[in-house]
């Protein structure tokens, strides 16, 4: 693979002359964006793969819920259904897709979820329901011109940040890192616990932000428990399991696990990934399973993996967290 990006590195300049071009129409105001008297929140990225969207519009949510009646709008990535979907009793992870699904499970008596691929006609849904939600949060939503939200907040992780990477498909970028000037807030992501205050403004330099911007650093916060449907383990107590994730950079968890000494295998899947049946077979054969939330919204509906099928929960926590919520806050409220 790494070869293969190698070599379509002549590529490189097209790819990034015509992102580059639409941006600057819609900066120029050729190409329409449409912006809203209400608060439209996006989380988003300039790169591909996790960059922790999922957790930080889930503290969002936790920061808004009780003050606002509040919506998150998706993509609904790998979904079976097209559209305009609204979260309800009968959705799964097939009708909303993996991520919707775990904000509709934990969240679905506090906040709207739906999903559509053309953001603007999602927002005019979701506007027009009978509780019309009063904040949307856009999630992963960045490269969607079409809306001009009135607050974009940029994810990039500390292990591989915007700013040392080169666009598609060559790099990970979706776009110019010229695009990070549209972000009000840019949140650098999945830092180590005791990142040092010289290393912060390494980066802090690396980033060159305008005065209008301002930069946070967030970690992962693992939970010490794992859930199934209806039980809950201390993971400390676990002599053995499998580990089972689809997800875009597993190492944070799996250096997680390690730094317990936790003995474990694991089963590693691409990004979304859509379990076969000979995947299913095989986790069959697991005596205890370990997977991401994200993961257990996709395997849960598998009974025989019922009993032995659990997730483990994550958190993002912020450094200097009274000041972000001020300023989303600012934002909502003007």
């Amino acid at each position: 693979m790494k070869l293969v990006r190698k070599i379509l590195f002549p590529i490189v300049p097209i790819y990034y002359l015509v992102t580059w071009l639409r941006n600057k129409l819609y900066d120029l105001g050729i190409k329409k964006s449409e912006s809203y008297s209400f608060p439209v929140i996006c989380v988003g990225n300039l790169s591909v793969g996790g960059t922790g969207k999922t957790p930080m519009i889930e503290y969002l949510i936790r920061l808004l819920k009780d003050d606002f009646k509040v919506a998150t709008l998706s993509r609904g990535y790998k979904r079976k259904t097209k559209g305009f979907v609204l979260g309800n009793t009968n959705s799964s992870a097939e009708t909303l897709g993996d991520e919707p699904f775990q904000f509709y499970n934990k969240f679905k008596n506090d906040v709207l979820v739906a999903v559509d691929s053309d953001r603007k006609n999602g927002i005019k849904n979701l506007r027009g329901v009978k509780q019309k939600p009063d904040i949307i949060l856009l999630d992963d939503a960045f490269q969607h011109r079409k809306v001009k939200a009135r607050f974009n907040i940029l994810l990039t992780t500390y292990s591989n940040p915007y700013y040392a990477d080169f666009v598609l498909p060559t790099g990970n970028l979706r776009e110019p890192k010229s695009g990070a000037k549209r972000a009000n807030i840019i949140l650098v992501t999945k830092c180590p616990d005791d990142l040092e205050a010289f290393k912060k403004n390494n980066i802090l330099k690396k980033l060159n932000t305008e005065n209008y911007q301002h930069v946070f650093f967030s970690s992962i916060d693992y939970s010490n428990e794992i859930f199934s449907t209806d039980s809950v383990k201390n993971i400390n107590d676990l002599k053995h399991f499998t580990l089972a994730t689809g997800i875009a950079n597993a190492k944070p968890l799996v250096d997680f696990l390690k730094a317990k000494s936790l003995n474990f295998e694991h089963l590693c899947y691409k990004d979304h990934h859509e379990f076969s049946q000979q995947d299913i077979l095989l986790l069959e054969k697991q005596k205890l399973i370990v997977t991401t939330e994200k993961d257990f919204m996709r395997l849960k509906q598998y009974k025989s993996l019922k009993d032995k099928l659990f997730y483990l929960p994550i958190a993002v926590v912020i450094d200097d967290e009274l000041t972000l919520n001020k300023l989303i806050k600012q934002a909502v409220m003007r």
